[in-house]
């Protein structure tokens, strides 16, 4: 087997579609020796910010000299961005070796009626690797919910985290904030510590506080009253918090309130004899940049890129909208998903275009294009649709001007089919 066979590998099982439960995880994890049993985990959980707050705890213990493994999703241009040690992506021969090993789990599971999905077989593949890695932390972000997640296999992880609860996959995890909020609190263990992102919903974070006494957890809330935010642009934010002075290259005020969560993630180390200097976690946090997070593409025309389909990602958006490109004519190519909530993504984004252009990712799960055009068309006059995204994007470059804003923004599926068009603009 070699990566390209891999990765078609793990996509095949796509069809058995998400299973809540940890039981087929489990049992895959015995037969390869329960790697997971191994590892040092900071389990990561939450709607929004996931990622972000994942990476920069990633980077910080990279800086410290640490073996460190980073789980996370989705990716963006290359499958191999969600299995990463010490912030390179898992090697091509490295993927391809654990996932046979996989592979030949995933079939004696089968031979007792036992389907594992996608998800599983990916996540059982990251602990294998990170196991034979030697890793001294992996940072484990959730894929979905918590309670359930195939991650959540793991014992008592170091340090649980709790990045921004919002409404999404409604249909899985709930329709209000707390039901989600209790998936997400799932990842919980007896007598650990919860590091949680400071701006809750007063709901999930009700969730939270019961969660963590129950299970007898102490909270670590970033004290924001110790965060001085200075210059900020779109090119990222120079903040201090509690002593701490780094220059943030993520752009958006989410994003400074994710570093924080990372920072006391950090400082929550502390409880097992682990002090990592002011200087290592700035640096750490200097050197975190990802793909499609309000990413800076080129400064003129300014070309913003940035996935994200829910309500918590709109309104991100649209704040960084509000406070670095008031005044711009704007130009946003989108595409979504339709099984998710584009409508409450639109209401909030959309009436900030000058003008809207439609597409459709090359996925079976998008919406078409003339239905993405026609619901933002209650909220941008002038909209346009085009199935193929280069043709979106053609379309956008031929009345873009020096002076206006290109945005694409929705689905991570389009950010990953274009993003290498919008670097060669």
């Amino acid at each position: 087997m070699n990566c390209t066979q891999a990765i078609e590998y793990i996509h095949s099982l796509e069809k058995f579609g998400i299973k809540p439960g940890l039981e087929r995880i489990r049992a895959l994890c015995e037969i390869l020796g329960n790697p997971q049993d191994k590892l040092k985990v900071i389990h990561v959980a939450g709607t929004n910010g996931k990622g972000s707050t994942s990476t920069m705890i990633s980077n910080i213990l990279i800086k410290n000299g640490f073996r460190t493994g980073l789980y996370i999703s989705p990716y963006v241009t290359d499958f191999r961005e969600r299995i990463q040690f010490n912030g390179n992506m898992i090697e091509h021969s490295e993927l391809a070796e654990c996932v046979e090993k996989v592979k030949e789990a995933v079939e004696i599971l089968l031979e007792k009626g036992e389907q594992t999905t996608e998800f599983e077989a990916l996540t059982a593949t990251a602990f294998l690797y990170y196991a034979k890695k030697e890793c001294d932390f992996v940072v484990l972000e959730v894929g979905l919910g918590g309670r359930f997640d195939a991650t959540n296999v793991i014992k008592a992880p170091f340090v649980s985290v709790i990045a921004s609860i919002s409404l999404d996959h409604i249909n899985i995890l709930g329709d209000t904030v707390e039901k989600i909020a209790a998936e997400k609190c799932g990842i919980i263990k007896f007598g650990g510590e919860t590091v949680v992102y400071p701006f809750q919903h007063d709901g999930a974070m009700n969730v939270i506080n019961e969660t963590c006494k129950s299970r007898m957890n102490s909270i670590r809330i970033p004290d924001v009253s110790k965060l001085t935010i200075g210059n900020e642009s779109i090119e990222g934010t120079r903040a201090n918090y509690d002593g701490i002075d780094y220059l943030l290259p993520l752009a958006g005020e989410h994003m400074i309130y994710n570093s924080v969560t990372a920072i006391e993630a950090i400082r929550s180390l502390k409880r097992f004899g682990i002090e990592i200097t002011d200087d290592i976690i700035s640096s750490g946090i200097e050197s975190s940049v990802m793909p499609a997070r309000m990413e800076l593409i080129r400064k003129k025309p300014i070309i913003i890129l940035d996935g994200g389909h829910n309500e918590g990602c709109a309104n991100a958006l649209s704040e960084f909208i509000r406070k670095h490109l008031t005044g711009k004519r704007i130009i946003m190519v989108s595409s979504m998903m339709a099984d998710k909530d584009y409508e409450s993504y639109l209401c909030l984004v959309a009436p900030f275009a000058d003008v809207f252009i439609a597409t459709k990712a090359d996925v079976p799960r998008a919406l078409s294009s003339d239905d993405l055009s026609a619901a933002a068309h209650k909220y941008c006059a002038e909209t346009f649709s085009f199935e193929s995204p280069v043709k979106a994007l053609t379309a956008a470059r031929n009345i873009l001007e020096p002076d206006d804003v290109l945005i694409v923004c929705g689905s991570f599926y389009l950010a990953g089919e274009i993003r290498e068009e919008l670097l060669n603009f």
